[in-house]
């Protein structure tokens, strides 16, 4: 999610209430520990001595066989190098792409690359990104020609966040030339998640402008359960408040979202305001969370992914075009990493949505550096570098196949790698925060359809 400030979640399972208050913001997961040159050297020095890596052999050769391989991750250029990504998203309505890293150069810019090449080969209209639904609003505006330059628009939006940053406002002003070209078919940007940590006051306006139009004898009811809720400008300080207090805020809020509802008889100004009720309740649902209760962490955490899918698709329908979601690996997929956290993604609720329809790529990456949060502070984003994989983990397999960035359909992928990638083991994955302990571990093959490896990434451009 987008704002001011984003802080890690998984310190809301240990004593502070500091770290407990990160719950609005975006995934976190450990990072391996290196090891040292000799040691990795000596595991591989003899491999007729080693079972383990004897199996890895014949897991990196089963993946040589069907790997593609990938000529860049930079936007523009030839894209004779994604047409069997193509394939293998087939007709999707929806397509996750994940992230490994919340500040990698690479995975930004391979999703605008992607997003551009689904747009102009299989129709896609939707750059959805994991960012509060208010704050997408506004990045729409501008890529519908709205005023602004890109980097003031991401600047004012995504502040902060982990999106705030050259890659996105490249992809943004990307799409808005694009819809100069293209008036007819343009292309649309959408913020899929809960308006945490700041969900603002424009979004109650339209909520308000709605029912002043269409049932004026309403407006002093909604106008009511709305005051004391309008502006949420600062969901750290909002936690703060009695949990009591913020339950009741969020009846009030759901309160709204039935009286709207009821307003009207459809079309689509009614569908409009409605959503943006629903948005709003969630938000104050998913804030209404207890930070003493790691149950009551948890269950908001699975009311967001669930929120996050529905708004996904409700655009899907409401637009009828195709959508590029974008999120971290552990939203567009169908495992996380902490599946206490989050034991159904958002990518697991999709595929009931949409079956088939919906394509969950991961990303992963052996070695590089990229752009994280101390945790509490606003932002104190740095870069951290890590290693090359060590023996015991995914990326450290994957990163002998013969092409230096590939990717691959782990669903026909021959069943030596489809064996060996279904059981769970060390990853590289980081989201807002860097930890060192405990480390991640995923079954990358019950986690994603279609896998990218690259060799090595790079921190995300600061602005």
């Amino acid at each position: 999610m987008a704002g001011n400030k984003r802080i890690g979640r998984r310190g809301l399972l240990a004593a502070t209430a500091a770290l407990a208050a990160a719950a609005v913001l975006a995934p976190v997961a450990a990072v391996a520990a290196p090891v040292t040159p000799a040691a990795a050297a000596a595991t591989v020095a003899n491999p007729a001595a080693d079972p383990a890596q004897a199996q890895r052999s014949a897991v990196v050769r089963a993946l040589e066989s069907v790997a593609q391989p990938l000529r860049t991750t930079e936007p523009g250029g030839r894209t004779a190098d994604l047409r069997a990504l193509g394939a293998m998203i087939g007709d999707a309505r929806v397509v996750g792409l994940g992230e490994a890293t919340h500040g990698s150069h690479e995975f930004f810019a391979m999703k605008q690359r992607l997003f551009r090449y689904l747009v102009e080969e299989k129709g896609f209209t939707t750059f959805a990104l994991e960012t509060s639904w208010s704050s997408g609003l506004q990045v729409e505006e501008y890529v519908q020609g709205g005023p602004g330059d890109a980097r003031q628009v991401v600047k004012d939006a995504l502040g902060g966040s982990p999106w705030d940053r050259e890659e996105f406002a490249d992809l943004i002003a990307w799409m808005r030339s694009y819809n100069r070209s293209h008036p007819r078919n343009p292309v649309h940007f959408l913020g899929d998640d809960i308006g945490a940590p700041r969900l603002g006051d424009r979004i109650f306006e339209r909520v308000a402008s709605y029912l002043r139009e269409a049932r004026p004898d309403a407006l002093p009811q909604l106008d009511g359960l709305y005051a004391g809720l309008r502006p949420l400008d600062d969901t750290m300080a909002y936690l703060k408040r009695p949990v009591a207090e913020r339950r009741e805020n969020a009846a009030k809020a759901r309160q709204a979202l039935d009286l709207v509802t009821a307003s009207g008889a459809g079309g689509d100004a009614h569908a409009w305001a409605v959503q943006h009720a629903r948005n709003i309740a969630d938000t104050f649902d998913f804030a209404a969370l207890d930070l003493a209760d790691p149950a009551s962490v948890s269950a908001a955490e699975q009311l967001r992914d669930r929120a996050m899918a529905d708004n996904t698709a409700w655009w899907e329908r409401r637009t009828g075009g195709k959508v590029l979601l974008s999120a971290h690996n552990g939203h567009t997929g169908y495992l996380a990493t902490d599946t206490f956290l989050y034991p159904e993604p958002q990518g697991s609720h999709l595929r009931d949505i949409y079956g088939r329809d919906y394509v969950a790529v991961g990303f992963t990456f052996d070695s590089g550096s990229f752009l994280t949060n101390d945790g509490i502070l606003t932002d104190a984003w740095k870069a951290v570098t890590v290693p090359p994989a060590t023996p015991e983990m995914n990326e450290h397999t994957l990163d002998r196949v013969r092409y230096r960035d590939y990717y691959v359909d782990l669903r026909t992928a021959p069943r030596a790698a489809r064996d060996w990638l279904n059981v769970s083991r060390p990853t590289y994955e980081a989201g807002s925060v860097y930890l060192t302990d405990p480390r991640p571990q995923l079954a990358i093959a019950r986690a994603y359809d279609v896998l990218i490896h690259l060799n090595r990434v790079t921190q995300a451009r600061m602005f």
